[in-house]
């Protein structure tokens, strides 16, 4: 008997997870006003990441956000990513 292989799926909070660490710019906009803005950008590394949040923490001064995935828009990272490989069938 061969047990299934687990595999991740390509899910933005899987990719963000499997990059962990790896400096980048995270971008976010805000459908109300916060601070007179209505995005924020983050120059900062991922520390977590669930289904519904991303906790990340900004180089310059460690700072840690905590945001719902709801308003995270993209990301650009400065090194090569880490992705699924596909299933092997």
């Amino acid at each position: 008997m061969t047990t299934p292989q687990l595999r991740e799926e390509s899910y933005i909070e899987n990719i963000l997870r499997l990059n962990r660490g790896k400096p980048g710019n995270f971008y976010f906009s805000f459908e109300n006003v916060v601070d007179g803005q209505k995005t924020k950008v983050v120059r900062g590394v991922v520390e977590a990441a669930g289904r519904d949040h991303v906790i990340l923490r900004e180089l310059r001064t460690n700072h840690r956000f905590l945001f719902p995935m709801i308003y995270f828009d993209y990301a650009e990272f400065d090194e090569e990513l880490n992705y699924f490989t596909p299933r092997q069938q």
